[in-house]
């Protein structure tokens, strides 16, 4: 992996870890903010609560100097969540505004995914 991968890697890897931290903990504490746009999404409030918890746990796995699996998983379930988000904003009218956060966050998901190094990454059997 060269240095500029490296850095990529850690600066994305680190604003999402900031991006998933800081929306997990609006969701667990029910900020009025959070509560209002899950209502206008149509979305039950005890989402926040899951949504947030498992947040928190895929940045502790993200962060995590082992478990690669765990990290793919993590990936994947912010990739689902982000996704979902994006997609929930876009059925509901939501405007470029309230498209901006989850679309950003998604960019850093896939370019820290992208850049991982190889002792963050799954390496095949037969490989």
């Amino acid at each position: 992996m060269t240095k500029r991968n490296k850095i990529i890697y850690w600066i994305t890897t680190l604003w999402l870890a900031l991006g998933m931290t800081s929306t997990g903990i609006v969701q667990l504490i029910q900020m009025q903010e959070e509560v209002d746009m899950m209502a206008r999404l149509g979305y039950p409030m005890y989402f926040l609560t899951i949504i947030g918890i498992w947040k928190l746990l895929g940045v502790a796995a993200l962060l995590s100097p082992k478990f690669p699996l765990l990290k793919e998983w993590a990936y994947a379930g912010f990739f689902f969540n982000i996704t979902g988000a994006v997609f929930s904003h876009i059925a509901s009218g939501d405007g470029a505004k309230d498209l901006f956060g989850p679309m950003l966050l998604l960019v850093l998901i896939v370019v820290s995914w992208y850049f991982r190094p190889d002792d963050r990454r799954i390496i095949a059997a037969n490989a």
